[in-house]
């Protein structure tokens, strides 16, 4: 099946907001990985004591915002909004860290996408004249996941091969209207595509379509090609998901050529026993804050797309019967 253009879904910012700083906290099994000396900080353990593991994320999500905000010392006052998600029923974990940074909220859920979405909406609002600086962030926490999602860890139930590793980790960036950094220049906002995937196992099955929706139409829209990008990374479509998306985009005209990866393929190294790769809300937020944002700033990477993928689907709606439909949302970032 061919993607199909749609209209123009890609935004051109005037005036492209500026990340000025980005933070990233991560559990064990993620510091472990290849990835492991980009992150900010690396908790020993997934509960980092405290009584549960959905505390432990919204404190790592908490960590990760204050972080971003820490590391340039910047004035907490002059933050206008705070936006931020994670895969909780009524995203408990970005409620909760919203709590106690006490900032002006916007709640988002885009699944695994919610990072860019963050980022999109975040640009939108300073792009806009509606803020100066804007606070993002996105977390998930393995336990936290499979509690809700799967079958409780304590079963040691066997885990299908095309399945995925929930990321323990919190991603932050902060945006601002003026300063140094490199900039979001525009964002396109992805469809919500279906094609009638029901295996909960298989993730990146289910979002592929939506992902390589969005490529397509971002390139169309903007009439550039994937050669004029350093890095296209998807958020968290793990090697099933990223061969699926490449072959709907060569089946729709496109050749995504050797720029295109997976965040849910670079955080885990195959020795971990991760089967397909990475997933959650955490997954592109730790990746980008902290792997891709230090390679911008070092110069070895001009022009980012970062595109966040989401499968759309709840635990009663899979029991339902359901299918599981996926989105993609994109932000481009150049140093």
């Amino acid at each position: 099946m061919n993607l199909k253009r749609v209209g123009n879904q890609t935004m051109v910012f005037a005036n492209p907001p500026v990340i000025l700083a980005s933070y990233s906290v991560v559990g064990p099994k993620e510091g472990q990985g290849p990835l492991g000396q980009s992150f900010h900080t690396v908790w020993e353990d997934g509960l980092h004591g405290e009584k549960s593991w959905e505390v432990a994320e919204s404190k790592m999500l908490q960590a990760a915002m204050q972080g971003a905000i820490d590391q340039i010392s910047f004035p907490k006052e002059q933050i206008d909004f705070m936006l931020a998600g994670d895969l909780l029923n009524q995203i408990i974990s970005a409620n909760y860290a919203a709590r106690q940074l006490a900032l002006p909220f916007i709640g988002i859920y885009g699944a695994c996408s919610t990072m860019a979405l963050g980022m999109a909406l975040g640009s939108m609002l300073i792009d806009g004249g509606f803020a100066r600086n804007v606070l993002v962030g996105a977390s998930s926490h393995h336990d936290t996941a499979e509690r809700q999602y799967r079958l409780p860890t304590e079963q040691g139930a066997q885990r299908a091969m095309s399945s995925q590793w929930t990321v323990t980790g919190a991603g932050s960036v902060l945006l601002g209207q003026f300063g140094q950094g490199p900039r979001i220049t525009s964002a396109t906002i992805g469809r919500v595509i279906d094609y009638a995937i029901k295996d909960v196992n298989n993730m990146g099955a289910a979002m592929a379509p939506a992902v390589a929706d969005t490529i397509l139409n971002h390139f169309l829209d903007m009439q550039l090609k994937p050669a004029d990008y350093n890095l296209i990374a998807s958020g968290d479509l793990g090697r099933i998901g990223l061969g699926l998306a490449c072959e709907l985009l060569k089946q729709s005209g496109m050749d995504i050529g050797t720029s295109f990866t997976d965040c849910g393929v670079m955080i885990y190294d195959e020795s971990q026993d991760v089967h397909s790769g990475a997933s959650g809300c955490g997954c592109s937020a730790v990746v980008f804050a902290g792997d891709i944002m230090q390679r911008i700033k070092a110069g070895e990477l001009k022009k980012v797309m970062l595109v966040g993928s989401g499968a759309l689907h709840s635990p009663t709606s899979a029991l339902q019967g359901e299918s599981i439909p996926g989105i993609g949302h994109a932000v481009v970032i150049e140093g």
